[in-house]
C-alpha cells in the first residue's frame, strides 16, 4: 500500500511539472492603510485598546448615549473606533452622557463625532434633548475652531431647533424626507477635488445601508456637496421596495409629486461654521454596513479632515481610483 502510494505521488508531480509552463498570474496581496495584509474582514467586532500616551494622534471625542430603535448605536461606535485607530490616526474616546457637556469638555479634543438621534422612534413627539448650555458648548467648540463629523442618524432629528440644522447643514423632516427602499445602492462622488475626495474612485457600493433623501437644506450653510445618489422611482414598485412602503402612499401618481424623485440626493458635504470644519455623512447605518472599503476610505479621511483641514490618510483598496478603460 505504501509503495503504490508513493508510486501515484511521482506520477502526479511528474503531470504537474510537465503542465509548469502554463502559469496563472497571482496578484500580491494588498496592504491596507494600517499596513496589515488584507484579510476577510472580522465576523466579530474588536474592542479599540488604549493608545500610548506618547503616540501622537488626533484626539476624537464620539457623543453618543441615544438613538433610534433600530440602529445598533453601539456596535457602531466601537466599530468607528476600531477603525479609525487603525487608520494610526487618531485616539478616539466615547460618551454616552453629553446632556450637561461643556466647552471646556470638548476643547479636549480634536473632533467630535455626533452619533446621536433624540428619538426612540422616527415619528415620537418626546425626545431626549440636551441642556441649552450643552448645546451652546457644541456650537462654540466648532466656531471657534473645532471639528465636526456629523454621522447618519444625527440628521434624523433637530428638525425643530434652527441652530442645531445650521451646523449640520441639513435635517430629515418627516412627511417630506424619506429613506428610501434600496438597502443597497451606489453614490456618486461628484467633487473629486475635495481633499477627502480626491484619488477616489466614481462610484462607491454600500449595503444595508439607508438612502436619506429630499433632506431640507439650512438657507444659511453653505455646503459643498461630495457625493450624491439617486432617488430611483423605480424602487418604489412593491415588488421591489417590499411591504414597508405602502403602496398608495408611493403610488406613480403620487411619486410626481414628491420632491428629488429620480434627481441626485446629496449623502455627504462639507462646510465651514465659523472657524471650524463639518463633515456630513448620511451614510453608517450599522457596524456591518460600514466595514466596507468606501465607507471606511470616506469616514477616515473626513474625520481628519474636519480635525486638521487635510487629508494624509491612504484610500483602502477598493475606494482607490484606478485608470478606465476606454
Amino acid at each position: 500500500m505504501q509503495i503504490k502510494a508513493i508510486a501515484l505521488a511521482v506520477a502526479l508531480s511528474g503531470s504537474a511539472g510537465m503542465a509548469a509552463a502554463q502559469t496563472v498570474p497571482v496578484a500580491d496581496i494588498p496592504v491596507t492603510v494600517d499596513n496589515v495584509p488584507y484579510a476577510p474582514p472580522e465576523t466579530v467586532q474588536r474592542v479599540a485598546t488604549p493608545n500610548n500616551p506618547k503616540e501622537e494622534r488626533l484626539k476624537v471625542l464620539i457623543i453618543s448615549g441615544q438613538n433610534s430603535y433600530e440602529h445598533d448605536w453601539t456596535g457602531v461606535n466601537n466599530r468607528l473606533r476600531t477603525q479609525l485607530k487603525d487608520t494610526g490616526r487618531f485616539d478616539v474616546r466615547v460618551t454616552e452622557d453629553f446632556d450637561d457637556g461643556t466647552l471646556a469638555m470638548l476643547k479636549k479634543y480634536d473632533v467630535v463625532i455626533l452619533n446621536y438621534s433624540s428619538r426612540w422612534n422616527y415619528g415620537d413627539k418626546e425626545q431626549h434633548v440636551w441642556s441649552d448650555a450643552a448645546f451652546k458648548a457644541l456650537y462654540d467648540y466648532v466656531a471657534q475652531g473645532g471639528g465636526l463629523v456629523a454621522y447618519h442618524s444625527s440628521f434624523t432629528w433637530g428638525r425643530d431647533i434652527p441652530e442645531y440644522r445650521r451646523l449640520l447643514g441639513a435635517v430629515m423632516v418627516p412627511g417630506v424626507s424619506r429613506r428610501s427602499p434600496p438597502d443597497a445602492f451606489t453614490i456618486e462622488i461628484v467633487d473629486r477635488e475635495h481633499p477627502i475626495t480626491q484619488g477616489l474612485r466614481r462610484y462607491h457600493w454600500n449595503f444595508m445601508e439607508d438612502k436619506y433623501t429630499n433632506m431640507v437644506f439650512d438657507p444659511d450653510a453653505k455646503v459643498q456637496v461630495l457625493a450624491t445618489a439617486i432617488d430611483d422611482p423605480a424602487d418604489y414598485d412593491p415588488e421591489r421596495a417590499g411591504p414597508k412602503y405602502d403602496p398608495k402612499a408611493y403610488a406613480p401618481e403620487q411619486l410626481k409629486k414628491m420632491g428629488g424623485m429620480g434627481k441626485p440626493n446629496p449623502q455627504i458635504w462639507v462646510q465651514n461654521y465659523g472657524k471650524g470644519r463639518v463633515f456630513s455623512i448620511t451614510l453608517g447605518h450599522g457596524p456591518d454596513t460600514i466595514q466596507y472599503d468606501g465607507f471606511k476610505t470616506l469616514f477616515a479621511r473626513g474625520t481628519e479632515w474636519a480635525a486638521t483641514g487635510k487629508v494624509t490618510i491612504a484610500p483602502y483598496d477598493k475606494a482607490a481610483g484606478f485608470a478606465v478603460g476606454k
